[in-house]
Order: structure tokens, then C-alpha cells, then sequence
């Protein structure tokens, strides 16, 4: 690789790691926080939320890093323009392979690492996840319920217990079923277990109130009593394997005894091909990127910043591509959308390219960014002016 080729590649791999990593961790902790209920309501140690935020990452990962390599070659063709360096580049009889080569090359590099992780590491995560969750809640009364805690099982169904005893005995249960909208019903007993499946929770010597939503209240009094606890056991204490866990290998010949895919068969068509389309992206996004902002423009110039022009056809594209995914669960025929959408996207990038030509949005688009651009930035330097401490007298 030549010397001015390396310097390149170098600039915008720092400013890509700039880039990824500020919003890969906003993205990041958004995500872990949906999931801190974890802890609080079912009594997860520290290491083990650690262990599932760490899961969580592979997840983000894929869908940054387009967005990250868009800002890095704009910002940095921005500034080497800026600096008169295209100029320069230019003027000396460089040809354009020169700044294309680099940048196509370290697209290419984050294309493969996000096949790996979109196909490799990104499943088996999510397997983890989902079967860290099951055994989170597979026992959760008789192992993780704090004595003289109200605790929230399930929608509409809370616990308390008043003493754990040895051999999954509990006493002094209260618990109250909301779940059905028609009535309401509040279990005391003195005393009950947990079976050894974790389905079932056996009362002994208690009474159940029911009420009506009319008010009406009957009262029950009973020796032995059973409530079912098998909806919210299997479906938690048995990890449940989507399309999105599944490994590309199990994609292309699913099992047709698979429980999940005797259901959905679709959902696992649509993940195939999404797997086969998203991870060209960064190659894709690099190409319309360097159509924008790849040639010597004059400072006079009244344009649009490119990093924001081609933000705007990054998430149009990203957008399209996420709509023609999903409608192909119904309609087969998004398949060939799904496949168009980079294709197309691509050669219109390497026309223009090939042509020397600028890659710009239309007009009436263009002047409306700019307006809504140019307002952002007047009302931020306005509140920065009145909090910046007050004029000078």
C-alpha cells in the first residue's frame, strides 16, 4: 500500500473508533438499563447483570458500525478538503483509486467482522441471554423471594411469603391473582411448598377471597389447595429460541421438528435473508459516502455538509431495508426489495463515481436539511449565549 494510501486508512480508522465508540456506548447503556429489573425484582447477583449487559453488546454492534464508518469517511474527506489536501491530491496527478482503495478496503474489513458477529457471535449471545433469564425465574419462589417481601411474579399475580423453611417449605403465604379481568382473588394459607417440577405451588390450611367487579366477595376455606404456576414456569424456566438465536447454518436447514419454526416458519425465511443483506452494508455506505464527499470542492461552495447528506441517505436506506425485511414474514415478494435496496445502491454509487460526479440530494430536499440545519445551529448558539454568564458591561 503507498504512503499516502496508509495515511488515509489511518485517518479515518481514528476517526471510525471516534465515531463507534461514543454512540456504541449510549446505545449500549440505553439497553443494559431496560434490563436492570432483572436484578431488582428477581434477586440477580451484580456479576450475573454484568454478565448479561456483556451478552447485550454483540447485538448493537452490527447496526453501528455503518453509521460510524458514514461519519468517519465524511468528516475526514471533509477536513483533508478543507485543508486543501484533495486539492493538492488532485494537482499532482494522483489518481482517485488513491482515496478510493483505503477506504473500500477498511469497509471491507468491518463487512466480514460484522458477518462474524451478525452470524457467529450475536446468536450464541442471545442464547445466553435467553437462557439466563429462564433459569432466573424457573425457581423464583422457592429459592429468590426474600421473606416479608411483596414480590411481583407476573403481570398482575404478587407473592409474600413469611419464613423459608428447608426442603422447599414456605409459611405464612399471601397471594394475590389479578390476571383475570372478570375477578380477583387473594390466597392465605398457614403454610406450602413448591413441587420438585416448579409448576405447581400446594397450599395448605388457608382460604381464598374471590371478588367480583361488582363488589361481591365469597370466601373459601380450604385444607389443601394447588395453584397453577405452569404458564409462567415453562415459558420462563425453558429458554424459547427465536429466528434472530439461531446461527446462519440452522437458517438455511432449519429442523422441521423445531417447535418455533413449526409456528413461524417465515420469521426464519426473513432472518436468512436479512442476515445475507446486512452485512455488505458498511461497503455499501462507504461507496455512496465517498460519491459525496470523495472530490476537491471550493470553500465558496454554498452546499450541505456531506456528513449530513449522506446521514440522511444511511438511515433512508437502513429504513427501507428494516421495512422490506419485516413485510417478507407476509409477502415473499420483499425478497427481491430486500436484495435491490444495497445493489441498486451500489451501482448508482459507482456511476457516479466512475463519472466524477457528486453525489447529491434534490434540491427541494437539500434546501430543506439546510434550513432545519442552519436553525438548530442559530437556537443552540443562542442558548449558549444566554447561559455563557451575562454580556459585558
Amino acid at each position: 500500500m503507498k504512503l499516502l494510501e496508509t495515511y488515509i486508512l489511518r485517518r479515518v480508522g481514528q476517526m471510525f473508533l471516534v465515531a463507534l465508540l461514543p454512540v456504541l456506548a449510549i446505545i449500549w447503556t440505553t439497553q443494559v438499563l431496560q434490563r436492570i429489573n432483572l436484578v431488582t425484582d428477581s434477586g440477580q447477583s451484580i456479576g450475573s447483570f454484568a454478565k448479561l449487559a456483556t451478552m447485550i453488546l454483540p447485538s448493537i454492534i452490527p447496526v453501528v458500525l455503518p453509521f460510524a464508518l458514514v461519519i468517519a469517511i465524511t468528516q475526514t474527506l471533509t477536513t483533508m478538503n478543507n485543508d486543501s489536501e484533495l486539492t493538492v491530491i488532485d494537482a499532482a496527478g494522483a489518481r482517485r483509486s488513491v482515496l478510493i482503495r483505503p477506504i473500500l478496503l477498511l469497509a471491507a474489513v468491518i463487512s466480514v467482522f460484522s458477518f462474524f458477529v451478525d452470524n457467529v457471535v450475536e446468536p450464541r449471545a442471545k442464547t445466553v441471554v435467553r437462557q439466563m433469564i429462564a433459569e432466573t425465574y424457573a425457581d423464583l419462589l422457592s429459592s429468590v423471594i426474600e421473606e416479608k417481601t411483596f414480590r411481583k411474579l407476573d403481570e398482575g399475580l404478587y407473592v409474600q411469603i413469611s419464613q423459608r423453611m428447608a426442603g422447599r417449605m414456605l409459611k405464612g403465604l399471601f397471594v394475590a391473582d389479578e390476571r383475570d379481568p372478570a375477578y380477583e382473588l387473594i390466597y392465605y394459607a398457614k403454610e406450602g411448598a413448591v413441587d420438585d417440577t416448579g409448576t405447581t405451588l400446594i397450599m395448605h390450611e388457608g382460604e381464598v377471597h374471590r371478588k367480583t367487579p361488582d363488589g361481591n366477595v365469597s370466601v373459601i376455606n380450604f385444607d389443601s389447595y394447588s395453584f397453577d404456576l405452569s404458564d409462567m414456569t415453562e415459558s420462563r424456566g425453558q429458554a424459547t429460541l427465536r429466528a434472530s438465536d439461531r446461527d446462519l447454518w440452522f437458517l438455511f436447514n432449519p429442523d422441521p421438528a423445531d417447535k418455533d419454526y413449526t409456528i413461524r416458519p417465515q420469521s426464519y425465511r426473513a432472518e436468512l435473508h436479512r442476515r445475507l443483506t446486512d452485512w455488505i452494508l458498511p461497503v455499501v455506505f462507504a461507496l455512496f459516502s465517498l460519491a459525496i464527499a470523495g472530490d476537491a470542492r471550493s470553500h465558496r461552495e454554498a452546499r450541505l455538509h456531506p456528513m449530513v447528506s449522506a446521514l440522511a441517505y444511511a438511515f433512508a436506506m437502513r429504513w427501507a431495508a428494516f421495512y422490506a425485511a419485516n413485510q417478507i414474514d407476509t409477502d415473499p415478494e420483499y425478497i427481491a426489495v430486500l436484495y435491490a435496496i444495497p445493489i441498486v445502491s451500489s451501482i448508482v454509487s459507482i456511476v457516479f463515481l466512475g463519472l466524477h460526479k457528486r453525489l447529491v440530494m434534490p434540491s427541494f430536499i437539500r434546501d430543506r436539511i439546510s434550513s432545519f440545519w442552519r436553525q438548530m445551529q442559530e437556537r443552540l448558539l443562542a442558548a449558549t449565549g444566554r447561559t455563557g454568564g451575562g454580556t459585558a458591561q
